[in-house]
């Protein structure tokens, strides 16, 4: 995964000459001081740097063209502390092409009552200042995050911060390299698409290697390494008693292992980010990759089956995304329901590759024939899904623009247990109700391939479709099927008169 600390956002204040240096000075030490205090509070992941006020279109333009080629720059944070004329930032965001926030703010929290003055009025103008920055943005036509409060306040930050993680699995897609191990499930329409038009809108790049390539990495995986990572099995996970050094499935879990260790290789070798595979082509494999393919997950990877690119992509973002927070994100499939009428549900699961990040408890190491895909029964770990707020999002291709829904849903620990069903898996009651939630996926036309995540939130997502400039679609509690159709009936209009 990426390395934190070495992601900046930088902090761009905006004022001009017309107030003399003294309030010039003023202003930075503000600006300052505003920096220090959030990067102290630790709630932004990533590090804000503090940059010189800008008060000429020559230093605007400059500032942004340094942020757009520093490596380490994931996005700008834009305050205006007094007016700052909007005009001398056109040439700036004309080039610029990174996250933007722009932070309605202001230095004091409170109006000094007995002590304002016009000095006082002149120096501190983000109420108008703002304003008048806010209008270029949208005259430009240049989207960007609008957080408003005092930046002292929790809630502020927290805005601020979940932009920011958006604004990291933005940053990550950029030059990101997704490897295709065989082609797409074939006659599959959703899990299919434009990679042309996704690498020029996403800027990370899909291409595929035939299984015999992948096959002749695993081939070179030596004896000692394959027996050192069944140890790791051994050490963490509840190994089936057929597949331990005595089983009389041994074997299968050594071969599991040599797929681990050859794909990760390969991944290293290639710097991939993510990759998919599909069981309509494993010539030369001996199992399809379970065990495998949940540990790199795990680790950070990328991934969706039956050569659904565009779900592995967003899985490698979305866990880019929630670094440092407490639970897991997985590729997933709506699989099955539960019609109960008084508590229907949905388990989601996959034949295999289910991330254990997700796991509740220590997961099963088990090994079960696959029933399709005619290889050796596969090795693949056996978990539940703890209960609670949940999401699931989906990335489509709809042929003139990318769609990003999102079905907020709430996980429920299993009711029962499920002797014969050898899979991780979870059951969730998507919002705001069954019937409502699945009508209005499938109306949106979402995939049946999923991200699920238990740490990121509506908002997180949002902020990131924004970033790439794609529609965003969500299914929520307040959600209902008259306002949602007219909704996606409003936004086909949109997309396609402005053809973005």
């Amino acid at each position: 995964m990426i390395n934190l600390e070495q992601l900046e956002l930088w902090f761009v204040t905006g004022s001009q000459h017309l107030y003399g240096a003294d309030t010039l000075r003023e202003v930075a030490e503000h600006s300052r001081e505003i920096v220090r205090y959030i990067n102290a509070t630790s709630k932004v992941p990533v590090k804000l740097v503090w940059k010189d006020t800008v008060k000429t279109p020559e230093e605007i333009r400059q500032v942004f063209a340094e942020a757009n080629f520093n490596a380490s720059c994931i996005g700008v944070i834009a305050w205006m502390h007094t007016f700052s004329p909007a005009k001398m930032w056109i040439n700036g965001l004309k080039i610029f092409h990174k996250p933007l926030l722009q932070f309605h703010t202001q230095f004091n929290r409170d109006i000094p009552w007995n002590t304002i003055d016009m000095d006082f009025m002149n120096t501190n103008q983000s109420a108008h200042g703002d304003r008048e920055f806010g209008f270029m943005l949208s005259r430009m036509n240049k989207h960007r995050k609008v957080v408003v409060g005092h930046w002292k306040d929790d809630q502020v930050l927290d805005r601020i911060a979940s932009w920011s993680r958006a604004a990291m699995g933005w940053h990550d897609w950029q030059g990101a390299r997704f490897v295709r191990f065989g082609d797409n499930m074939r006659y599959v329409a959703v899990t299919d698409g434009d990679k042309v038009e996704a690498e020029m809108k996403f800027g990370y790049s899909v291409n595929t290697h035939g299984i015999g390539d992948l096959v002749a990495v695993i081939d070179q995986v030596g004896e000692r390494e394959a027996t050192a990572l069944v140890q790791e099995y051994m050490d963490t996970y509840q190994v089936a008693s057929s597949l331990k050094n005595d089983g009389a499935q041994y074997q299968s879990l050594l071969d599991a292992a040599r797929i681990e260790l050859g794909l990760k290789g390969f991944l290293e070798q290639g710097n991939f980010k993510g990759f998919t595979d599909t069981f309509e082509d494993l010539h030369g494999m001996i199992q399809l990759p379970g065990i495998a393919v949940q540990r790199l997950m795990a680790q950070g990877y990328g991934f969706a089956g039956e050569g659904d690119w565009k779900t592995a992509a967003l899985v490698r973002a979305m866990k880019t995304m929630a670094i440092g927070l407490e639970g897991g994100n997985s590729f997933m499939e709506d699989y099955t329901y539960h019609f109960d009428a008084g508590e229907p549900m949905v388990l989601g699961s996959h034949m295999l590759e289910i991330c254990s990040s997700i796991a509740m408890g220590k997961p099963s190491c088990e090994i079960h024939p696959l029933g399709i895909g005619g290889k050796a029964d596969p090795v693949r770990l056996v978990f539940n899904v703890k209960g609670g707020p949940a999401l699931n999002a989906s990335m489509m291709d709809m042929g003139n623009r990318f769609r990003l829904l999102v079905n907020e849903v709430e996980a429920v620990e299993p009711l029962h247990d499920l002797p014969k069903l050898p899979v991780a898996r979870v059951l969730w009651k998507p919002y705001p109700d069954m019937n409502t939630g699945c009508a209005a996926w499938i109306l949106a036309g979402g995939a049946h391939h999923t991200c699920y995540s238990q740490n990121l939130t509506a908002a997180h997502l949002e902020d990131f479709a924004g970033m790439a400039g794609i529609e965003f679609v969500w299914i929520n509690k307040d959600t209902d099927l008259y306002h949602f159709k007219n909704e996606l009936r409003w936004s086909d209009v949109y997309y396609r008169l402005n053809k973005i």
